[in-house]
C-alpha cells in the first residue's frame, strides 16, 4: 500500500452548485514531493485541507500510512504544516515560536530545546534566536515557521503556498532550501502553488488540477513534453506553449491567417490520418531561427515581424503575430533582434502537438 492514497474524494460544501473536488484518486510514495498546482479555485488548496482535516471528506476515502483518516483529528494524522501566513506568535521569540508546539505536546524540556536548537542550525537562524517577528523579515518568518513545523518530526508535511508572500528573490532561495529540507529530514511532503515554476523546479511528481479536477499527473519534464490536454500544455512551462487554430488538408496544414505550411511526415504520423480543424501547439524554444534548421526545413519557412522584444540574457522572448495568434519564440543572446525587424523560422516537426478543437485533449494515435 502507498504511503498516501486517495480514492475517489469529493467535496462539495452546503449550497454549492458544483463540487469543489470531484473523484480526485491518487497514490503517493513514502518520501515523495507531490505539488499540487493549478489557478486560483481549481481546488487545490481544498484538497490539501482534507489531507490535514481541516476540511470534511464529502465521499470518498482518504488512507495515510495504511490508515483510513476520514474521520481522524487533524492532531492524530501525524502531519506537520505550514501555511501561506507564517501565523507566528508577535510576543514569542523565534526559540520560543518554535518550540511552542512541541510544549503543547507534553516535550518534556530538555527535548524540546535539543530539537529547537537542531532547527535553528540547519534554517540558519542563529543570530535571529532572540528576536521577535517584528524583527525580522519576510524570509527569515517563513523560516520560523518551517522551523515550527520540522520540529515536529512527522512523516508528512503539507505546505499550503508558503513562498507567496516574499519577492522574487527570496522565493528562489527559500525554495531550495524547502527542497534541501525535504531531502535531509526523507519525509513525504506535498506542496500547493499556483506557480507553476515552483512546482517544475521543486517537486518529484505534479498533479496539475482544474475546476476540481485533476488534469494530469506525472514527472514535471513529461507533462511539460507530453501534456493531455491543451490546459496542461498551456499551464506548464513559461512562456506558455503557443496555440493556432489550423485546418489540416492532405498533406497541408493551413493556418486561420493564410499562410500555410506541409504536413511534416512525423507529425501525420501522430495525426494517424485526422483532418479538418484542430489546434497545433508548439513551444516558444522549438521555433528556430538558426541557419542549420532553416535549411533543413527549408520548405516550411514561415516570416514574421518582431513586435515585442524581452530582452533577460542568455534566453530571450520575441513576440509577433503569425497564424492569427501571438506568437512567443524563445531565443539565445545570439539571435535577439529589433522591434520592427522581419524574422524567418521554422518549426521543429518532432516538437508539434495537436489538440481536438472541441474536447481540447491531445490527439496521439
Amino acid at each position: 500500500m502507498s504511503f498516501i492514497e486517495f480514492k475517489h474524494i469529493n467535496k462539495k460544501y452546503a449550497n454549492a452548485e458544483r463540487n469543489s473536488v470531484t473523484d480526485f484518486c491518487l497514490t503517493i510514495e513514502e518520501k515523495e514531493f507531490i505539488a499540487f498546482v493549478g489557478p486560483s479555485g481549481c481546488g487545490k488548496s481544498t484538497t490539501l485541507r482534507m489531507v490535514a482535516g481541516f476540511e470534511e471528506i464529502t465521499s470518498g476515502d482518504l488512507y495515510i500510512d495504511g490508515k483510513r483518516v476520514n474521520e481522524v483529528a487533524p492532531k492524530d494524522r501525524g502531519i506537520a504544516m505550514v501555511f501561506q501566513n507564517y501565523a507566528l506568535y508577535p510576543h514569542m521569540t523565534v526559540e520560543k515560536n518554535i518550540g511552542y508546539g512541541l510544549k503543547n505536546m507534553k516535550v518534556p524540556a530538555e527535548e524540546i530545546q535539543k530539537k529547537v536548537d537542531w532547527a535553528i542550525r540547519i534554517l540558519g537562524l542563529e543570530e535571529f534566536r532572540n528576536r521577535k517577528p517584528k524583527n525580522l523579515s519576510g524570509g527569515q518568518r517563513q523560516r520560523v515557521a518551517l522551523g515550527r513545523a520540522i520540529v515536529k518530526n512527522q512523516k508528512l508535511f503539507l505546505m499550503d503556498e508558503p513562498l507567496s508572500n516574499l519577492d522574487a528573490k527570496l522565493r528562489v532561495s527559500m525554495r531550495n532550501e524547502i527542497s534541501k529540507l525535504h531531502r535531509e529530514l526523507g519525509s513525504t511532503t506535498i506542496y500547493v502553488t499556483h506557480d507553476q515554476v515552483e512546482a517544475m523546479t521543486m517537486a518529484d511528481r505534479i498533479v496539475i488540477m482544474k475546476d476540481g479536477v485533476v488534469q494530469q499527473a506525472g514527472r514535471p519534464m513529461e507533462l511539460y513534453e507530453n501534456p493531455v490536454n491543451k490546459f496542461v500544455a498551456g499551464f506548464i512551462g513559461s512562456p506558455q506553449m503557443n496555440f493556432y487554430p489550423v485546418t489540416v488538408k492532405g498533406n497541408q496544414i493551413q493556418f486561420r491567417d493564410g499562410n500555410q505550411m506541409i504536413l511534416p511526415d512525423e507529425a501525420a504520423a501522430r495525426l494517424g490520418g485526422r483532418q479538418g480543424e484542430m489546434i497545433m501547439g508548439i513551444r516558444g524554444e522549438d521555433i528556430k531561427l538558426d541557419e542549420q534548421n532553416l535549411k533543413l526545413y527549408s520548405q516550411n519557412r514561415q516570416q514574421a515581424v518582431v513586435e515585442n522584444a524581452e530582452v533577460m540574457g542568455n534566453e530571450n522572448n520575441l513576440y509577433t503575430t503569425f497564424g492569427g495568434s501571438l506568437t512567443v519564440a524563445r531565443v539565445s543572446k545570439y539571435e535577439l533582434k529589433e522591434i520592427g525587424d522581419t524574422i524567418e523560422f521554422v518549426f521543429l516537426p518532432s516538437r508539434m502537438h495537436f489538440f481536438d478543437k472541441d474536447t481540447e485533449e491531445r490527439i496521439c494515435v
